[in-house]
This record gives structure tokens, C-alpha cells and sequence, in this order.
């Protein structure tokens, strides 16, 4: 990559130096700091509450990881790790801070959360605007919260649905995600032009990398959404039973 097109990580680190690519961005760190002082301050009982509620505290854990830590750089040389990225932004920093901040009422419905944040996981990544996201930093922040938000208000509308909404969202999550992630498996040539020579100083073609990235989405990604919906299945499973149970005369 030219200078032009260095992403907001940073160039891609070589393996020798990944361990100390941390993106120390000193206005990504002001912010995270603002949402760690903001926590606290609408905290009641300051941090006796919170650690009693730790979700919001293990949601800012995981964007940290996304963001500062050298994760961040690897994005910039694995379309793999772009994805391990997008995941933790999505798949657990998004449902731990729906955890944290439920919604009170919400006027999107949860099929119209779902189908927006579809869209939005496709379109991002498409191979050009991925390479649009890749050589701006507005549209590389664009894209990031985009991906993050419409996750957010489509988990905080899954935790307030009733049961068959949540598990019709969280089984339409899994096949979309399973779609992607076996479009990128069995493409075949390589999608991203970020990445042609980015991945071969770590033992990776640039077809390789993508397939890892398919498979990555493809299986692991379905994991958290299906341990929700196990959950909720449980609980509603439990209701019924109670509902259902003969009562002592």
C-alpha cells in the first residue's frame, strides 16, 4: 500500500513487528477514556454498581481489543483478522453493550433492525467499498460504526422481542453470516486487492487468507448467536413447562 492508501491501523506490520503495532491514536483513547468516566458518572453507586454490571465494562474490554491492540494493525494485512475485527465489533462488543444500555422502547421493529444490519455486513464487505473503508479514514470510521451500531440496535431489539422474533433474528443472522462467509470460502480468485501482497510475509496467499476469512464467519461467527438463542429457547422452554404443570389442589 502507498501512502495514499494506508488505512487508519496503520501499514501493514510484518510479523516481527506485530506484537508492538498498538494503535495508540490519542483521540481514539480520549474517547475510550469519555466512555469509561461517562460510565461511572451515570452509575449510581459508582463502581460497586458497575462491577456488579459488568457489560458495559466487557463491551469497552472487547472494542479496546478491536481497536488498540495490535489486532488493529493485523486488519491491515489480513482480510482474516479484518474479520476476527468486525466480529468482536458485532458479534460481542455490540450484544454486551445492548446488555448494559437495554432499550426502553424501541420504534424500529427487530426485522427491520435485522435486515438493515444484513445490508450493512454486505455492502462493507463488498470488495469496493472495502477498498473505499481501506484508503479513507472518514469512510473507514463510516463503515466501523455503521457495522457496530445497526448490531447494537438490532441485539438490544432481540433482547426486548419476545421469543420468536429473537430466534427468527438470531437463526436470519446465522444464515446470513454462513451465506457470506461461504462466498468468500469458494470464491475463486482472490476479492480484495488491499491484500495481494499484504498476507504472504505471513505464510498466506491472498486466496488463503480469504478462504480463512470465509471460514471464519462461516462457523465460529454462528457461535454466539447460537448460544443466545439457546438461551432464550431454555427460558421459554422453562415458561412453558411452569405454564403447563399441574398446580396442587
Amino acid at each position: 500500500m502507498n501512502a495514499e492508501t494506508t488505512p487508519y491501523c496503520g501499514p501493514a506490520p510484518l510479523p516481527a513487528e506485530f506484537w508492538s503495532s498498538w494503535n495508540l491514536d490519542p483521540l481514539l483513547l480520549a474517547v475510550f477514556a469519555a466512555m469509561g468516566a461517562g460510565a461511572l458518572a451515570m452509575s449510581r453507586a459508582g463502581w460497586r454498581e458497575a462491577a456488579r454490571s459488568p457489560y458495559g465494562l466487557a463491551a469497552l474490554v472487547v472494542l479496546f481489543a478491536a481497536f488498540v491492540s495490535p489486532l488493529c494493525a493485523l486488519s491491515s494485512a489480513l482480510f482474516s483478522a479484518r474479520i476476527v475485527h468486525h466480529l468482536l465489533l458485532v458479534a460481542f462488543a455490540a450484544p454486551l453493550l445492548a446488555l448494559a444500555l437495554p432499550a426502553r422502547a424501541s420504534k424500529l421493529p427487530l426485522s427491520a433492525a435485522f435486515l438493515a444490519h444484513t445490508l450493512l455486513m454486505w455492502v462493507w464487505h463488498a470488495p469496493v467499498p472495502y477498498q473505499w473503508a481501506l484508503s479513507s479514514v472518514p469512510v473507514y470510521w463510516m463503515m466501523e460504526l455503521a457495522l457496530f451500531l445497526s448490531a447494537f440496535v438490532m441485539w438490544q431489539g432481540i433482547f426486548a422481542a419476545k421469543a420468536g422474533p429473537a430466534l427468527s433474528a438470531l437463526l436470519g443472522s446465522i444464515v446470513q453470516m454462513g451465506m457470506l462467509g461461504a462466498l468468500l470460502t469458494f470464491a475463486a480468485r482472490p476479492l480484495y486487492a488491499a491484500h495481494a501482497t499484504t498476507t504472504l510475509p505471513y505464510g498466506l496467499t491472498p486466496l488463503g487468507d480469504q478462504q480463512l476469512a470465509g471460514l471464519l464467519m462461516w462457523v465460529p461467527a454462528a457461535l454466539p448467536y447460537l448460544a443466545v438463542a439457546l438461551v432464550i429457547a431454555w427460558r421459554q422452554f422453562g415458561e412453558m413447562r411452569a405454564f403447563t404443570a399441574p398446580r396442587p389442589r
